[in-house]
């Protein structure tokens, strides 16, 4: 898997979702095998460069090549502008939001909205992909609504214009995340453009990324709500993909390892305070569907500092290792949920 001059050690790429693919997510998932981790999205606007949510989000120190930042807006200009910042800043990869369904993006005409509107999705490809001289990517959805499917459209656009991968999520923006996923639209872009093609949407499982691949001929897929809670999923898909058998699911004492190195990863990067809340939704994915993390979880969300959070998953961890060596989920759910908008 290539983008521009980045040869990917695989392709297995983690979906840019807000909320989440801070940069100890981005690292962590790379460690656990992912190819690629596109950041959250960074706005465009050039006022709230020096805010301190856009600065954290544009932090890239000590992570892994290759860095890819997304970014999003509705204005040529300004998107070209912000992606020579980022350049500036240490991305090696600008990736172009048109696939966030979320109203607050879609309001102002960006994310998914800009597919409505293929004369300003051309200009806005043209003036980022002239600004910058690293590779530019893209992420849109199947279209609009399901009587307005302008993928194929969209990505020989792209493809004409310069940009150099194409990410896919296979539902319409006004899908939303409901229902499941569709793989034709993914599957007929891939017949109509030659440069690289990302799938994403409902890839849960080592089993489902090898039928996604093989089904619509994608040259990789992306993961999202599925690694919340479980970046090993990374290592497992390459493995199931290289071996067509399964790894063996991790410890409970690798879990509870990952996760502490994850949460002191978050207490560095925000502070404190912050980084005790931010951990609270990860410690939640991490512990879904184990033997009694429902109370668990709602006594983790009443702790106000860093020592208690870490007692009491001390606590939680070393109960779990009496009953079982490795991870035995409960019928509550393995699959991690999220508030999280992936764009």
């Amino acid at each position: 898997m290539q983008i521009g001059n980045h040869i990917l050690k695989n392709n297995l790429v983690v979906a840019p979702m807000a909320g989440v693919t801070d940069r100890p997510f981005r690292q962590l998932c790379k460690k656990m095998g992912a190819g690629l981790a596109v950041s959250e999205m960074v706005t465009s606007n050039s006022l709230l460069y020096g805010s301190e949510k856009t600065l954290r989000r544009a932090n890239h120190e000590g992570e892994v090549d290759p860095i890819s930042v997304q970014i999003a807006g509705a204005d040529p200009a300004m998107m070209a502008e912000a992606a020579k910042h980022n350049v500036d800043n240490g991305a090696q990869i600008i990736d172009i939001n048109m696939g966030c369904p979320a109203k607050k993006i879609c309001n102002v005409m960006a994310g998914s909205a800009l597919l409505k509107d293929e004369p300003l999705v051309a200009q806005i490809l043209k003036a980022v992909v002239n600004a910058v001289d690293v590779p530019v990517t893209l992420k849109i959805r199947t279209g609009w609504d399901k009587d307005n499917r302008n993928a194929i459209e969209i990505a020989k656009m792209a493809e004409d214009i310069g940009v150099q991968a194409l990410a896919m999520h296979g539902r319409t923006r006004a899908c939303l995340y409901k229902g499941d996923a569709e793989y034709d639209t993914i599957a007929a872009v891939k017949q109509a453009i030659n440069i690289p093609l990302i799938a994403n949407g409902d890839i849960t499982s080592p089993e489902k990324a090898k039928y996604v691949l093989d089904y619509t001929g994608a040259d990789a897929v992306m993961i999202g709500r599925a690694a919340q809670g479980r970046p090993w999923i990374f290592r497992e898909i390459e493995h199931y993909l290289l071996t067509g058998t399964h790894m063996l699911p991790p410890t409970v004492e690798e879990i509870h390892t990952v996760m502490l190195e994850h949460l002191h990863d978050l207490y560095d990067f925000y502070g404190e305070l912050t980084g005790m809340r931010v951990a609270r939704k990860h410690i939640s994915w991490y512990t879904k569907g184990l033997a009694g993390s429902a109370a668990f979880r709602h006594h983790m969300n009443t702790l106000e500092t860093t020592p208690l959070q870490l007692q009491a998953i001390s606590d939680f961890f070393a109960e779990l290792k009496t009953k079982n060596e490795r991870l035995v989920y409960e019928e509550e759910s393995t699959s991690p949920s999220s508030e999280a908008i992936a764009a």
